[in-house]
C-alpha cells in the first residue's frame, strides 16, 4: 500500500472554485433579501 502524505496536494483550483461559489451564494442571498424587502414595501 502506498504511503499517505497528508496535505501534499495542490488545492489552488479548489480554493478558487469555493471562493466563486461562496461569492455566488452571498450575492444571491442579498438579492433575495432585497426582493423580499421590496415586496414587503410595495405589495400591501
Amino acid at each position: 500500500m502506498a504511503d499517505h502524505e497528508h496535505g501534499s496536494m495542490n488545492i489552488d483550483e479548489q480554493e478558487k472554485t469555493f471562493d466563486g461559489f461562496m461569492s455566488f451564494v452571498t450575492k444571491t442571498v442579498v438579492i433575495i433579501f432585497v426582493l423580499l424587502v421590496l415586496m414587503l414595501v410595495f405589495i400591501r
